[in-house]
């Protein structure tokens, strides 16, 4: 019964967000860790994460008995009751703001609960059933949690926060484009209007390419922002031309499903390096080089 509780959560995604926030956090900090307040960042992201998986569970109980992939989960079966759920994802979400609340700062609370709203009311409740763009406002939330880490950090939405949420958000759509397409007979028997099923999937790879161009440039700009050093800058676009290299060169391949896999299978590689060299690689300000230099022996010594 304790797994079917914790499928509930969807732990691949709060996994996969672990990255992120850990990313953001890193990136943020420069250096500089304060382990209290990364741990309770990191565990208040996890459960607020958690809470919104748990709803979308609750909310898409209908519709997952019409996918393959989703008919076992337990709403769905009957195994877990929709009150124990909701009572779960309340308890999640609320221990999670709060932590971010009191041991972060209101600012990260509020970013959390920015990509919340945007995941359960939004796209749950709405426009995953109702709208073609339900996957480009979504990628807002999933988004979200390395701008959380980022904010923790800084207590200020500044411009890496703002170029934090661009990259992540346009990762998130040759991402959720991939799935889209070879879970396509899945979304089209649950009459979900994803842009495959919606417009057709020579639509859908044409979209998927021109994200990752859109995703490479602007993860450059942290680079050219002052926020990250050239080794960030060279991976990340080592990774970027491999990733549209994959996608060009298989892509009038018969099978649409085996190329979407492959793009799929390259995005998790692609935004894991992303958070790892970004969290390694950071350049701190200007003024704080200028009075490290300042305060040196050489310096003192002049």
């Amino acid at each position: 019964m304790l797994k079917r509780y914790l499928l509930l959560t969807k732990p691949g995604i709060v996994f996969g967000n672990l990255i992120s926030v850990t990313g953001g956090f890193f990136l943020a900090s420069k250096g500089s860790i304060d382990l209290l307040l990364f741990f309770a960042t990191v565990i208040g992201v996890s459960l607020v994460v958690a809470s919104g998986c748990v709803f979308n569970n609750v909310i898409d109980r209908d519709i997952d008995e019409y996918m393959a992939r989703t008919q076992k989960r337990a709403l769905v079966e009957g195994t877990i009751d929709v009150r124990s759920a909701l009572i779960m994802a309340c308890l999640l979400g609320t221990a999670g703001f709060l932590l971010l609340l009191i041991v972060a700062n209101p600012l990260a609370a509020g970013v959390a609960l920015f990509g919340f709203a945007i995941y359960v009311g939004a796209y749950s409740l709405w426009l995953k059933r109702h709208s073609v763009h339900g996957t480009l406002i979504g990628s807002l939330s999933g988004a979200a949690p390395p701008v959380i880490g980022y904010c923790a950090v800084s207590n200020q939405f500044d411009l890496g926060a703002w170029l934090v949420l661009l990259i992540f958000s346009l990762w998130q759509m040759p991402h959720s484009y991939a799935i889209a397409i070879f879970r396509l007979e899945d979304y089209r028997a649950a009459s979900i209007p994803v842009l495959s099923v919606a417009r057709g999937v020579a639509s859908a790879k044409r979209q998927t390419v021109a994200y990752i161009v859109a995703f490479g440039v602007a993860a450059t700009l942290l680079t050219f922002t002052g926020y990250t050093g050239y080794v960030y800058l060279v991976v990340m676009i080592a990774m970027t031309l491999y990733w549209l290299y994959i996608a060009i060169s298989r892509y009038h391949q018969n099978d649409n499903a085996r190329w979407a896999r492959q793009l799929f299978g390259i995005s998790i590689l692609v935004v894991t390096v992303l958070s790892a060299v970004m969290a390694i690689d950071y350049q701190k300000p200007a003024s704080e080089t200028t009075a490290a230099r300042l305060d040196s022996p050489a310096s003192l010594n002049v």
